[in-house]
């Protein structure tokens, strides 16, 4: 199967976010949830592989102690529409009693984020904190999912780049595009 060219996608996108933007999101959003942690050190559980990118930078941004861990959970596989759930890693530190910082790329639909939410919460995290780059603006989030720290809003429109793929590709793009309706 071969994937449509990450050039081709780019002469068809606007550039939304460039870097220096979304640093200044990422420090701010850093100091935010500082001033929201209570529990040291919380667990923060970046969501792969688009949360990599973000998450990392994120870490960075937080003055305060921190236990890693990641989870990996997929609607999309390397598509533009989503799926059934697939779990393919789920976290390997006891969450019984901790509070759980989840960083992902975008909030969209939520299904994912939801799911990955209830399970903390179903294997005993005492609270969920979501933080997330971007969240999509739009009507169809899933009820019940609210991002508790956002670093920007995109339109509704099929976004990449700073962690999102277009087709597994332009993850490591240094801002966020769009591609054009």
């Amino acid at each position: 199967m071969s994937r449509p060219p990450l050039a081709s996608a780019l002469s068809q996108s606007d550039l939304l976010f460039d870097r220096a933007r979304l640093v200044a999101a990422i420090e701010a959003m850093g100091r935010a949830v500082a001033r929201e942690l209570e529990e040291t050190p919380p667990i923060f559980l970046t969501v792969m592989n688009g949360g990599l990118i973000f998450g990392a930078a994120l870490a960075l941004a937080i003055p305060a102690d921190l236990e890693f861990d990641y989870v990996h959970a997929t609607r999309y596989r390397g598509g533009t529409q989503g799926n059934e759930l697939l779990w393919l890693k789920q976290p390997r530190l006891n969450l019984v009693g901790r509070t759980v910082l989840l960083a992902d790329d975008i909030l969209d639909e939520g299904y994912t984020l939801r799911a990955i939410r209830d399970f903390c919460l179903d294997q005993g995290a005492r609270r969920v904190l979501i933080a997330v780059l971007c969240q999509k603006r739009h009507g169809r989030t899933a009820p019940g999912v609210v991002a508790d720290f956002v670093g920007v809003d995109v339109p509704d429109r099929y976004v990449f780049g700073f962690g999102m793929d277009y087709h597994e590709q332009g993850r490591n793009l240094p801002g966020i595009y769009a591609l054009r309706d």
